[in-house]
């Protein structure tokens, strides 16, 4: 939750949250917890009953559509003769991909690009005089 905070900025926050709450800011924090332990004991109870409706055992992670359908739904042959050509598919695709890969960098090695850059770069700079600037409020 605070992984984008430096320590700097959750001082900041500290401080501005006794600034406004004062000498109230432990039952302020104890509020809160004991909401977030409500909050937490409600979705336990909402999982639960959701448990014992479908009769299998559910976990938070279930309740995402993907999951719940590959748990609940499809019988483990349904999810392989799905997954079956699909996999084949994707294992085509991925040797045709590192083939071009491969190739790719076989050609960049023979085109060794960033020494001709360099080379190319020296050349033009050792052969062109260096451009002329115009003042144009001068004019």
């Amino acid at each position: 939750m605070f992984e984008n905070l430096n320590w700097w900025e959750i001082g900041a926050l500290l401080m501005l949250a006794l600034l406004i709450f004062g000498e109230r800011l432990p039952k302020v924090i104890g509020d809160g917890l004991r909401m977030l332990r409500g909050l937490r004991a409600m979705a336990q109870n909402a999982t639960s009953d959701l448990s014992r409706e479908l009769g299998t055992d559910i976990q938070l992670q279930d309740l995402h559509p993907k999951a719940f359908i590959r748990k609940h739904l499809l019988s483990e042959d349904d999810e392989q003769a799905i997954r079956k050509p699909l996999q084949g598919l994707f294992d085509d695709v991925k040797n045709d991909l590192n083939g071009v890969k491969s190739d790719l960098g076989e050609v960049a090695a023979a085109a060794d690009i960033r020494a001709q850059r360099n080379d190319a770069g020296a050349a033009v700079e050792k052969s062109t005089p260096a451009p002329r600037r115009f003042d144009l409020d001068a004019t």
